[in-house]
């Protein structure tokens, strides 16, 4: 089997900071790559991104970051479209690369 393609961190930065941003950092507008933060979800997302690698179906991803941000993160409210539409771009970024 071939080695897996390299991930793009900021293609992954990209998804997680339109889609995600659980708690709130970036300003409406502002751009992740001017922001001293912009590694802040980056572990969140390769492990998202390898889960889906290993076959883990969208839906265990959308609840992996469901509870990172509840239990990890301690948020009381937790946005699942948020979640489910990173899950879901993660998985079509990853096709693309993986399947040209």
């Amino acid at each position: 089997m071939p080695d897996p393609k390299t991930l793009n961190l900021s293609r992954l930065r990209d998804i997680g900071w339109s889609s995600w941003d659980p708690i709130g950092l970036l300003a409406p507008g502002a751009d992740w790559r001017n922001e001293p933060f912009a590694d802040e979800y980056d572990s969140y997302l390769i492990e998202a991104a390898s889960g889906l690698r290993n076959g883990w179906p969208v839906e265990k991803v959308t609840d992996y970051l469901l509870s990172l941000a509840s239990d990890h993160m301690g948020l009381s409210e937790v946005s699942r479209p948020a979640a489910e539409a990173t899950a879901k771009a993660v998985a079509e970024y990853l096709r693309k690369m993986d399947h040209g």
